[in-house]
């Protein structure tokens, strides 16, 4: 079968690889569209950064570069594992993309994405959704009924989103805004409107993102050089400050501006990896007593996810802005989502 394969910096070919087939308790899945992830871009560009090394190959997995990418994937059962119950061949699925070892604090604790050992499927071996099959857990396998598999495949963006949303202790009726209108600040976005936000302003300098930020969710759209955005989210709160706010850009400026956005007694949520060590005012925290609260990717949320989208509650399709194929996943995918990053949110990558 073909996938494509980071082999360091810069380097990511479309390679044959042997057929992967399910054990017990596996599925295999003929994928249908996998999304070209940020963290798959950052991978291309500087990386290894989560994808092992040989010197230092994963713990759960043993995988190490050469590793097949992609973990934004939806498609049909195509095999079943001895011991699988609950599927059958034909069904449209999502794949939640975990490697976890499940005996650690936080495993035990219901918080698998935290896991001390933690890897993603489409980072940390063989197995991922850029290739014409994978062989998962059944675990992480969650049926999508009648949604389609290019609605799948915004599944698992839209659940970074939602676990955010959820994690941050948002009441229904209060305000949130969102820094960056990128992929992820989007879904967030939409994430938001979901469960009930009164108020979702989206902070965006860039145009094209700006465009987008209505359609996903926002009330109100700030662009940082043109108004002082603390002071302007304060005239949209009555003088409080936003409940929440959401961090989805990774840069020290835009950090610094969701807190001082944020009423005293609230919450900061960081949602985007960072590629350098974060320089924060802590007094900035302490003086308004306001939360930092991390949020990585997402856990159990994978279900309650699929029913916003099934129920209409959230149109993930607006957020699809180009498909293309395997074979070319670095000219039409990776090199355009890094040369023209503004007018794109998600490239779907059929195998």
């Amino acid at each position: 079968m073909k996938a494509a394969r980071f082999h360091g910096r810069g380097d990511v070919r479309v390679d044959d690889l042997p057929e992967p087939h399910p054990g017990p308790g596996q599925v295999q899945i003929a994928v249908e569209w996998c999304g070209i992830c940020g963290t798959d871009l950052h991978e291309y560009l500087d990386g290894p950064i989560f994808a092992p090394t040989p010197e230092s190959p994963h713990p759960l997995t043993g995988g190490a570069v050469p590793i097949t990418l992609g973990h934004e994937f939806s498609g049909v059962v195509a095999e079943l594992g001895d011991g699988v119950t609950g599927l059958k061949e034909g069904d449209r699925v999502v794949v939640e993309p975990y490697d976890v070892c499940g005996h650690c604090v936080a495993c035990k604790a219901g918080r698998y994405n935290i896991c001390r050992s933690l890897g993603f499927i489409g980072l940390d071996g063989d197995q991922g959704g850029f290739a014409e099959k994978a062989v998962v857990d059944q675990r992480w396998v969650h049926p999508i009924g009648d949604l389609t598999t290019e609605q799948g495949a915004l599944i698992e963006p839209l659940s970074v989103g939602y676990h955010a949303a959820k994690l941050s202790g948002l009441r229904e009726g209060e305000t949130a805004a969102v820094f960056g209108s990128g992929p992820i600040g989007l879904v967030t976005a939409a994430a938001l409107r979901a469960v009930g936000a009164g108020q979702v302003i989206v902070v965006e300098p860039a145009a094209a993102r700006k465009a987008k930020a209505p359609g996903a969710g926002a009330h109100t759209v700030l662009d940082p050089s043109e108004v002082d955005v603390a002071e302007a989210i304060r005239e949209l709160t009555g003088g409080a400050g936003a409940d929440v706010t959401f961090e989805c850009a990774g840069i020290d400026a835009v950090l610094a501006s969701a807190i001082a956005s944020t009423k005293p007694g609230g919450a900061c949520v960081n949602v985007s990896i960072w590629g350098h060590p974060a320089t924060l005012d802590v007094n900035s925290l302490v003086l308004s007593e306001i939360s930092l609260i991390g949020s990585l990717a997402y856990a159990n949320r994978h279900p309650e996810t699929i029913r916003l989208v099934q129920d209409g509650v959230v149109d993930v399709e607006q957020f699809i802005t180009g498909r293309i194929g395997l074979d070319d996943i670095v000219e039409h995918g990776f090199r355009e989502l890094i040369d023209h990053k503004e007018s794109n949110v998600k490239i779907l990558v059929h195998p």
